[in-house]
């Protein structure tokens, strides 16, 4: 039993071949016993209580309640019935009636909570160590901090202890632990998930985050939890798919290269490079992008308004029982009573302006990819010096819920000195499933073992979509292929890549004529007298669909276009009128390699 592997799906394969949830259950006491971290969680269930829940479950039913027997970890300041609720902090601890909305939701779907773990006392810091428990071990190497605050979360997923673990991010909480200790944490856009029945750092942007060995179990689990909640305010509907096929070329914005900050640490800078190489040659073009913006806005976090939201998440309790408080908790968060209400609106106003400044360089690549975490610290450095090293932990992940970004921090492999190396891959508001897919792909080329388990990584599976659901194939040929100039009307519309196709070859291709964004036109001619066009599918709800086709301009339209696996599609064909002095490109095979050509002197073909 020992040796058993709580992914998902290995998980539910040893179910399916007879495995009972009460020898599930006791291999996580026995990896428990075996990690012999007592900083890992702050509260356990009951053997007898996880095996009345599993035998609640009835027969193993996976369709049903998609989680089912799936063992995982709450961070301590996420509500579980029964369980005391700490924050970190023993004076704060209170008995919650019932779960969070997040962990019933979980619940519902199978799942089974083992329990609530170790954290940066009230979810402040990036460390791991501002707690009066013991700290956890960093999984990988006990000389390093395990990360923060999500500390206990990260660690007992990183010993495969749980199949996942849930955090919250409001700075980095949910990506700095995973970047420490080689593995997925998946921050979803702030609302997707509720945070009703969590203790609040900064309600504004605090957001429930998964742990887990893969990118697949993380974006699972997010599945599983995701909906709109009307008892929280900040809740919102966010779409969250299942994972498809990605765009074969993706723009992937990175730090410019003179603002990169590693503060000297060769190795990441050089496991930071080695990322950005997979992600070239998994087709992604990378663009240089300045970051002072970014930066900027990081370091509004901890200042005025956001300091003082921390502030009154715990106003009462920190009024009358301050010495309670870590120190250095307290002191960062009591530096609010020193702040005016000018001063909150003050850093209002400094992110409008930021946001105002960043929205269209957010807006001009599919997403970007940053190093998790600058550098690994030592505990003895973080405690010399708690302030600093933080701070600088939060270097690429501050700025993201300001921002209104998404994001997941994925192992890439290993630094020269054998030290986990993790990037972040992010995107605007709504694009999880994208930054998923993608990491996805990033976390299989790097062949790493999993957390500090020993497990290999499983066998990467293609994505592809469900034939059966209601969505409309729409086939692109031009200026809406991925990374090209309008492939965002697609994606702003949920379109989502089917996969890259080419038609019969019945078609001739057009450089269209006194177009304000350059576009092909493409038309169909009697079989045996075209080309085999390159083009893509894309899928698209039958709403979006209807907007979509609205909106195209003349000579552009809509019609059936054949393609070569034998399958036909509604897609872009242009009318004659349109291919006055268009030139014919056909010779090419596809838009994108006309784009991609070298210079040269085309001469435009009248058409007949």
């Amino acid at each position: 039993m020992s040796d058993i592997r709580l992914g998902i799906g290995s998980l539910h394969a040893a179910y399916a071949s007879g495995m009972s949830a009460a020898a599930i259950i006791e291999t996580v006491f026995q990896r428990i016993a075996k990690a012999d971290d007592p900083g890992i969680f702050i509260h356990l269930a009951s053997k007898a209580d996880l095996f009345a829940e599993a035998d609640a479950l009835g027969g193993f039913d996976p369709v049903a309640k998609p989680l089912w027997g799936v063992p995982f970890a709450v961070k301590d300041n996420i509500d579980v019935a029964g369980m005391p609720t700490t924050a970190g902090c023993a004076e704060y601890a209170y008995l919650p009636a019932k779960d969070a909305t997040v962990v019933a939701r979980l619940r519902a779907a199978g799942a089974l909570v083992v329990g609530k773990t170790n954290l940066d006392q009230f979810a402040t810091g990036l460390v791991g160590v501002r707690t009066p428990y013991p700290v956890p071990r960093n999984a990988i190497d006990p000389k390093l901090v395990p990360g923060g605050s999500s500390c206990g979360s990260a660690v007992a997923t990183a010993h495969g202890i749980v199949s996942f673990a849930l955090g919250t991010d409001t700075a980095g909480s949910g990506r700095i632990p995973a970047g420490l200790n080689n593995i997925v944490g998946l921050k979803p856009t702030v609302g997707a998930l509720s945070a009703t029945g969590v203790v609040p750092a900064c309600r504004t942007l605090d957001c429930v985050s998964v742990f887990a060995l893969t990118v697949d179990d993380a974006y699972s689990v997010f599945r599983a939890a995701a909906a709109k909640d009307d008892v929280d305010p900040y809740s919102r509907a966010i779409a969250a798919p299942p994972l498809g096929p990605r765009p074969p070329v993706l723009t992937v914005g990175v730090p410019a290269k003179a603002d990169r900050k590693f503060f000297g640490d060769a190795a990441m800078q050089a496991g930071f490079e080695t990322a950005l190489r997979t992600l070239e040659q998994l087709g992604c073009r990378l663009i240089e992008i300045p970051f002072g913006d970014f930066y900027a806005t990081a370091n509004l976090l901890y200042e005025g308004a956001w300091v003082a939201e921390r502030y009154a998440a715990i106003a009462d309790f920190m009024d009358v029982n301050e010495t309670a408080m870590h120190p250095v908790t307290r002191t960062i968060i009591g530096g609010a009573r020193k702040l005016s209400a000018a001063d909150a609106f003050k850093g209002l106003y400094a992110l409008q302006a930021h946001k105002a400044r960043l929205a269209p360089v957010i807006a001009s690549v599919d997403l970007f990819c940053v190093p998790t975490a600058p550098t690994h610290y030592s505990l003895e450095t973080v405690l010399a010096d708690p302030i600093v090293t933080n701070s600088r932990l939060g270097t690429y992940t501050n700025f993201v819920n300001l921002l209104d970004m998404c994001g997941i921090a994925v192992p890439t492999g290993k630094r020269d000195d054998d030290l986990p190396m993790s990037v972040t891959l992010l995107a605007a508001a709504g694009k999880d499933a994208l930054t998923a897919t993608l990491a996805s792909e990033l976390h299989a080329a790097s062949g790493l073992g999993l957390g500090a388990t020993g497990w290999a990584m499983p066998a990467f599976a293609a994505k592809s979509f469900d034939p059966t659901d209601d969505l409309i194939e729409l086939v692109v040929v031009g200026a809406h292929l991925s990374g090209m100039p309008l492939n965002g009307q697609l994606c702003a519309l949920g379109g989502r890549l089917s996969r890259a196709a080419r038609t019969v070859a019945s078609y001739q291709l057009y450089a269209l004529a006194g177009q304000s964004v350059p576009k092909p036109g493409l038309v169909r001619v009697a079989d045996g007298n075209g080309t085999s066009i390159d083009v893509e599918v894309w899928r698209l709800s039958p709403d979006a669909f209807g907007r979509f086709v609205a909106a195209i301009p003349p000579p552009l339209g809509i019609g059936t276009i054949e393609l070569d696996d034998g399958t036909s599609a509604k897609g872009f064909l242009v009318e004659t009128a349109g291919l006055s002095r268009a030139i014919d490109i056909s010779a090419y095979g596809g838009w994108r390699s006309f784009v991609a050509r070298p210079a040269e002197r085309v001469e435009s073909v009248p058409a007949d």
